[in-house]
Order: C-alpha cells, then sequence, then structure tokens
C-alpha cells in the first residue's frame, strides 16, 4: 500500500471514529499533497500538451508525497519552537499531538551517526576541502538523502567535519 493509500485509509476511519485531530491533519496533508501536483501539473503543462499524459505525469511519486509529509512536520516543528517562545503552552501541545499524528508517516529517520558516515563518503567523493565546498556536498547529500535526515542535522554535520578538512 502507498502512503498516499495509507493516509486516505487513516482519514477514512477517523472520519468513521469521529477523531477531529486526525481528520485536520490528513485533510491538510491531503490538501498539501494536491497543492504540490497542481504546481507540477502547472509547470509540466508548459512543455506537455497531452492531457492524459499531463495527468499521468502531475501524480506525485512516493518519495515527493513523503517529502510533502516531511514538509508539514517540518512546519509543525517550527510551530512549536515559535509557541514555547511565546509562552503559548496550548498551542504547543496542540502541534505536539499534530506532529505525532505526522510522524507515522514519515519514513525513518537516519541518526546523526549515520549522517556523518555518508557525509563523509560525499566529502572524499566530491573532493571537498573546506567551508567553501558546503555547497558540492550539500547538493550531493540532499539527493541521496532526502527523506531519510532532516536538512539541518545535515547542515550541522556538513559544517563540523568540513571546518576540520
Amino acid at each position: 500500500m502507498s502512503l498516499r493509500e495509507q493516509i486516505n485509509n487513516d482519514l477514512k476511519k477517523a472520519q468513521q471514529e469521529k477523531n477531529e485531530l486526525m481528520l485536520l491533519v490528513l485533510r491538510g496533508i491531503n490538501a498539501a499533497i494536491k497543492n504540490k501536483e497542481i504546481e507540477k501539473r502547472t509547470k509540466l503543462s508548459k512543455e506537455e500538451k497531452n492531457i492524459e499524459k499531463l495527468e499521468k505525469e502531475s501524480k506525485l511519486i512516493k518519495e515527493e508525497v513523503a517529502g510533502v509529509v516531511m514538509s508539514e512536520a517540518k512546519k509543525r516543528k517550527d510551530a512549536i519552537e515559535e509557541f514555547k517562545k511565546g509562552e503559548r503552552q496550548d498551542l504547543v501541545e496542540k502541534e505536539e499531538k499534530e506532529l505525532e499524528i505526522l510522524k507515522k508517516y514519515l519514513p525513518e529517520q537516519m541518526d546523526e551517526e549515520q549522517v556523518k558516515e555518508e557525509v563523509k563518503k560525499v566529502i572524499e567523493e566530491v573532493g571537498a576541502v573546506g567551508l567553501q565546498d558546503t555547497g558540492k556536498v550539500m547538493g550531493a547529500l540532499m539527493l541521496k538523502l532526502k527523506g531519510k535526515a532532516e536538512g539541518g542535522v545535515v547542515s550541522k554535520v556538513v559544517n563540523e567535519l568540513l571546518r576540520d578538512e
């Protein structure tokens, strides 16, 4: 079962159980996925004029759906930090509950040690020698680690390792 099918099945289940929070989060994910498909279709429509082909190509692949879910999770994490600064514990708790629901749909994330090993390999592959090569390393890494590790963690490890070079 694809991630999108799982989300839709869980949405139906939440409707039957009248789980308002789950409904809110899953409808939000579906809306974000639909918006991403519209964005993709708009870009493709400039080149492709065949409607059936355009419809087929604008569907999101597994990695893109996972990316949308990761983006939604990141929004929740950012909101939690901001609400903590504003001392709004009620909103912090709400966002944390939503994040817990989203985590169910996220691919398993690599820990910092695993990321460090990948960073070392890529630094060697691209021949990076210092902080000026951060862009090269990050570009290659994010292609490899997309959906497997958070960008902030990757960036932190890259900067640490390139500073030591």
